[in-house]
């Protein structure tokens, strides 16, 4: 191994908190989340669902205390897998790396599906044809978008950012518009006929009528909070390692909260409750009365949503396997940084590859079946997000009651959000075991349980078959990684000297 202090070899001091907050917020895809989860969340909990999207920040707000924390100890961008294999070993470790694999290339696939069918539906008056519905037609857009964003990753976070910084701007643009448009006219002097106004009572915590609704309103809730941890994977190129990837998932967090529910107030109080219950996407339903000649803007929202959460989605998922490989959890390939652009240039083209590969494999096994993946996904968050709770509490067990704020933000906080979602995902597969959950039943069960909890189980095999390697075994022995070993991090002198050598300070 090389000098600890130089790092992995990464481009350092690329980000500032507002480069590191965009990446954090980008990777969510607010819109395309909004369009995935909204109609449904109307169908579980109906006008509670401004509430539901509170509570289900909560657990989320929680463990980005842990992540700060630990990102403060350890920078490093294996976030989940080096965090709990200090805390609990190679093992753990592993999987929490496994688990952040699984849930970028489950979500590249169903964001490359969506960007594929929304630009032949903003491309539809142009053409004079609607290709939305031709299968080939969208999954080699899709390809193709998967193939261009790989290629942005491969260049540079610096690109990567400057894109983000447009892509992110156009997505907020047409929220704002929509909020706006949609509360000035449901207040106007003639509101739609179904209109409601805001009410205080849609952020009663206990005015939920079933518990079912409750918490399958949240588990679609957790859903749309989930990416921000890009940025800290993103932690050895920002400028100031182990404090702005902390500060911005913070502040992601907290925009994404307040965005959520300002969209779903004015959403709820445009169009009422019939009108978006259950839809697939609830921007489509209101878009032509709402936005009239600039409709197409929401749709052009969703696409860019799609495509730029794609870009930001690559990176943390290579910057694992990067990780994971420079201390022998992978095979020491994936551990390759690109000379010229330094970024993990093997593992990005492995991990766009295998996006592909499960996109088309799975589009054309089925639809419904890729379709099912997304709903699966909440198992892969729920169970690397709940890892690096228990980890924070774990690895900072002896200077827990040091101070108070220690005890606030390394042990109250993470443990609760850890709780919190290791609650929801033991919901999450009981319920997923029921036939009817999802649209494909795959050995008497729900297509969902068997694509959320077999790819956590594929994880495992992968995980034991690797460690029967000889590369494998200081690993797994303790030896390369531990609690005492220092971790190939840039220090502050190196990546403040690259920074200022490079002219980004």
């Amino acid at each position: 191994m090389s000098d600890a202090s130089a790092g992995k070899g990464l481009a350092t001091g690329q980000l500032g908190l507002l480069g590191s907050t965009i990446m954090g917020l980008a990777s969510t895809a607010p819109v395309y989340s909004l369009v995935a989860t909204l109609g449904f969340t109307i169908t579980a909990v109906g006008a509670q669902s401004p509430i539901a999207f509170v509570l289900a920040f909560i657990p989320m707000f929680f463990i980005a205390f842990a992540y700060r924390e630990l990102n403060r100890a350890i920078p490093d961008c294996g976030t989940t897998f080096t965090w709990a294999t200090k805390a609990f070993g190679p093992w753990a470790g592993w999987m929490g790396g496994w688990g952040v694999a699984v849930a970028g290339i489950i979500v590249l696939a169903n964001l490359a599906q969506i960007a594929g069918i929304y630009l032949w539906i903003l491309l539809a008056p142009l053409i004079g044809a609607d290709l939305s519905g031709e299968l080939w037609v969208t999954t080699a857009t899709g390809v193709g978008f998967i193939a261009a964003m790989v290629a942005v990753s491969y260049r540079g976070v610096e690109i990567g950012e400057r894109l983000q910084n447009v892509l992110l701007g156009i997505q907020y643009l047409a929220l704002a518009l929509f909020v706006v448009l949609a509360l000035s006219s449901a207040l106007g002097a003639e509101p739609p006929a179904d209109s409601l106004p805001p009410q205080l009572s849609w952020f009663d915590p206990f005015a939920f009528e079933s518990f079912d609704g409750f918490t399958e309103a949240v588990l679609l809730a957790l859903f749309i909070y989930w990416g921000w941890d890009t940025c800290l994977a993103l932690n050895e190129e920002t400028k100031d390692p182990k404090t702005i990837p902390g500060r911005a998932a913070l502040l992601s967090t907290l925009i994404l909260m307040v965005t959520y529910v300002l969209v779903t107030v004015a959403a709820i109080s445009y169009a009422g409750l019939a009108a978006l219950d259950g839809q697939d996407d609830v921007f489509l339903v209101v878009k032509d009365a709402l936005f009239g000649p600039w409709a197409w803007l929401l749709v052009l929202a969703v696409l860019i949503s799609a495509v730029s959460s794609t870009q930001t989605t690559i990176l943390p998922t290579a910057r694992g396997t990067l990780s994971m490989a420079v201390y022998g959890a992978l095979p020491r390939r994936f551990g390759q940084v690109h000379p010229r652009f330094r970024t993990p240039g093997f593992s990005t083209l492995t991990m766009g590859l295998v996006a592909i590969l499960f996109y088309v494999g799975m589009t054309f096994v089925s639809e419904n079946f890729l379709a099912d993946s997304i709903y699966s996904l909440g198992l892969a968050i729920a169970f690397y997000y709940g890892i690096t709770g228990y980890a924070c509490v774990w690895y900072f067990r002896r200077e827990l009651f040091a101070s108070a704020s220690n005890v606030i933000f390394k042990l109250v906080f993470p443990l609760l959000g850890a709780l919190l979602l290791t609650a929801a995902f033991v919901k999450s597969a009981i319920d997923m075991l029921n036939p009817d959950y999802g649209a494909t039943v795959l050995f008497g069960v729900g297509g969902v349980f068997v694509i959320g909890i077999g790819s956590l189980l594929v994880g495992v095999v992968l995980m034991v078959a690797w460690s029967l390697v000889a590369a494998s075994r200081p690993f797994f022995r303790g030896e390369s990684l531990n609690r005492e070993t220092p971790v190939l991090v840039p220090d502050e002198e190196v990546a403040y000297g690259r920074s200022v050598d490079g002219g980004r300070v």
